[in-house]
């Protein structure tokens, strides 16, 4: 037996020993797949927890069914737009610092080469190299100029650069999830006849707030019911708050419509 075929019998056995470890495997095989997964569910959370908190709040000052609606889509809309392009930009300002980065350490290796080669040298020194086999991974290194900035950006800089990604899609991800997750809880509302619109707001928003926080396992190492059950009562505290708020609020001003 060689030593790959070694090496991975001992990760295989490592693998069924401990399980934090393979959900870790499991959560680097699930990014490679689906590298905009985590802006969807965070969007979501978001969507969920705000628009829930905003029906709960004027349910708590006592405001119609039609006004409910109206802040609803208004939330609804306007923070969904708000965290897209939020996401965007982020994603957008942090591709083109790791571009200005980049050609600065492209001008480094044309104009300042035995400088950034003792770089080099020094970040395997640090890996543990030692003697020749230092001097041969420098060489190795050094000899392709692409290799060589990957290099100095992952190692020295520290910047993980992820080819193909697009800002534009993270934002649009972003928002579709939360606009997706956020009109659950303004579905009673639209629905005539319902005796409790609130109550039945409350069951759907509790529902999915656990389904969303339960897709969390997509994206973290947290289990499904775990994960449900930490963002349903996130969501509660903040829907509790904000249907305190409300009342007290109205109770303050005294208005009714």
């Amino acid at each position: 037996m060689d030593i790959l075929e070694q090496a991975l019998k001992q990760k295989e056995k490592y693998l069924l020993e401990n399980k934090q470890y393979k959900r870790f495997e499991q959560l680097a095989h699930r990014r490679l797949v689906g590298k905009y997964v985590g802006d969807f569910v965070y969007g979501a959370n978001d969507g969920i927890i705000t628009t829930f908190a905003v029906v709960a709040g004027a349910t708590g000052a006592s405001l119609p069914s039609s006004v409910i609606l109206i802040l609803g889509f208004a939330n609804l809309l306007a923070d969904g737009i708000s965290m897209g392009a939020s996401n965007y930009l982020g994603g957008k300002s942090e591709q083109e610092f790791a571009k200005a980065q980049r050609q600065k350490e492209e001008w480094e290796i044309d104009n300042l080469r035995q400088l950034e080669v003792q770089e080099v040298r020094d970040i395997y020194k640090k890996k543990g190299f030692t003697g020749r086999d230092l001097e041969h991974a420098v060489a190795i290194v050094t000899s392709n100029k692409e290799v060589w900035l990957d290099t100095m950006m992952k190692d020295e800089l520290g910047i993980m650069e992820v080819a193909g990604d697009d800002a534009r899609k993270h934002g649009l991800a972003t928002f579709a999830a939360f606009v997706i997750a956020g009109i659950f809880p303004l579905l009673p509302y639209m629905l005539p006849g319902l005796p409790d619109s609130f109550f039945a707001s409350a069951v759907i928003g509790a529902a999915t707030l656990f389904a969303v926080g339960a897709l969390r396992t997509l994206v973290t190492t947290v289990g499904i019911v775990r994960g449900g059950m930490e963002m349903l009562l996130v969501g509660s505290c903040a829907a509790a708050v904000a249907y305190i708020v409300g009342a007290i609020i109205q109770n303050i001003v005294g208005v009714s419509i």
